[in-house]
């Protein structure tokens, strides 16, 4: 009896891994780093791991996950209710449309592929931004925060294939 019991919550834990690896990501995101000018060289950690997830093992980091996320993110952040959530959303809908186009493919065209999500996420999040302050912000630290988080995809699909391959296999 013991042996199933801890055989299914090993499973469930498995099962949730995605989620609480996004979750954690968007808490390191919000570390604040005590240094002047840092906010817009941090990666965006989430985004990484919706594009990964959603590519990989879209059933173990549904929608409703990623509307959570997104949500925690927005909390946290303190920006407008829903911006990340939206963008999230839209990450995990291209990247769940395109999945046949990706499987088996380079990770060089993965990583090509998250470079043009990225920029279309920043870019959105960027006019959102703005529309909800009501004036156009600088571009630049968006371009920067994009080029910070593209360079450092590499490391995180590493550790997120690492992971994966402790999950179960897909049913």
């Amino acid at each position: 009896m013991k042996g199933t019991i801890w055989q299914r919550l090993d499973f469930i834990a498995r099962k949730l891994t995605p989620l609480l690896v996004s979750l954690g990501l968007v808490l390191i995101s919000v570390i604040p780093l005590r240094l002047p000018q840092t906010s817009f060289i941090v990666p965006t950690l989430a985004l990484m791991s919706v594009y990964y997830w959603s590519l990989h093992r879209a059933d173990l980091l549904p929608a409703l996950a990623i509307f959570f996320v997104g949500m925690l993110q927005d909390i946290l952040t303190g920006g407008p209710l829903g911006i990340n959530t939206l963008i999230f959303l839209a990450v995990y809908g291209v990247c769940v449309s395109q999945r046949r186009f990706f499987h088996g493919k380079s990770f060089l065209v993965v990583w090509w592929g998250f470079m043009v999500v990225a920029a279309g996420a920043l870019a959105l999040e960027w006019a959102l931004s703005s529309a909800h302050a009501g004036s156009i912000a600088a571009p630049r630290p968006a371009y920067f925060k994009y080029l910070i988080t593209i360079t450092v995809y590499p490391l995180f699909a590493w550790i997120f294939a690492r992971i994966q391959r402790t999950l179960p296999a897909v049913e």
